[in-house]
């Protein structure tokens, strides 16, 4: 877990003079079972992305064990429920899945093997930024940050993952039209990210709706987070960014 002695309170996730992008967040939670230390080791080392490797001129498709036709992202997976849907509703995609959170790894390790759908995941356990380097230009069909770390407090709001030098990152691995789904129950900081797409060049601000609306898009199951938020009366905003072509 990373705490204030390791970074300044105001380290912004895009870096400091020319440092590289990072993202803050505790990385574990309570001490693993033995069971799910097992899983973890296990099926952590059949899945996981090799980033030391390159990714292949043939995209990739050559990552998944199962046939795919396109690939998603998924940045800060949790606990996966969202993951293991769309892995679940979509068999002819492949989905790349970035959670530095280990028992978020765990609880979406149990949750595929539960389901059978290895086959068509893999998974980076760590920081989101050093994947989408190694990811080929426009390799990504779709993608998705769903109720990230809200950092609250002004003094930490500059970590924010979602900010200009993240959109830029995804510009470069998505497609032309691909779209960039995100979602947040804190409503500065889904002020700042609509700006943020409004302000980026490489992206359409294409939707917008709240949890009032939250039939718009079917496709788009809730998740814990959204419930606790609910629960605590905290209205949802989701937006979905297109990347545009050319830019």
């Amino acid at each position: 877990m990373n705490t204030d002695d390791e970074n300044p309170p105001d380290t912004p996730a895009g870096g400091k003079c020319g440092a590289p992008l990072r993202s803050f967040g505790r990385r574990r939670g309570r001490k693993l079972s033995a069971r799910k230390t097992s899983l973890l080791t296990g099926g952590l080392e059949r899945l996981k992305l090799d980033l030391s490797q390159p990714a292949g001129e043939d995209g990739l498709a050559a990552l998944f064990a199962d046939p795919i036709e396109e690939t998603w992202l998924e940045i800060g997976f949790g606990a996966g429920e969202h993951l293991i849907w769309q892995a679940g509703h979509y068999p002819h995609v492949g989905i790349a899945g970035a959670e530095p959170y280990v028992n978020g790894v765990v609880a979406a390790l149990s949750g595929l093997e539960a389901q059978e759908l290895q086959g068509r995941v893999r998974f980076h356990a760590d920081d989101v930024h050093p994947l989408l380097d190694w990811l080929p230009p426009a390799s990504l069909s779709r993608a998705f940050m769903l109720f990230p770390d809200p950092w609250p407090k002004k003094r930490h709001r500059a970590r924010r993952l979602f900010a200009a030098p993240l959109l830029t990152a995804m510009a470069r691995a998505l497609r032309p039209g691909a779209e960039f789904r995100f979602a947040s129950d804190i409503a500065d900081y889904a002020e700042a990210a609509i700006e943020h797409a409004l302000h980026h060049p490489a992206f359409e601000l294409a939707l917008t709706f709240t949890s009032a609306n939250r039939d718009t898009l079917p496709d788009w199951p809730i998740t814990r987070y959204e419930t606790k938020a609910m629960r605590e009366g905290r209205s949802s905003t989701f937006i979905v960014l297109k990347r545009r072509p050319g830019a």
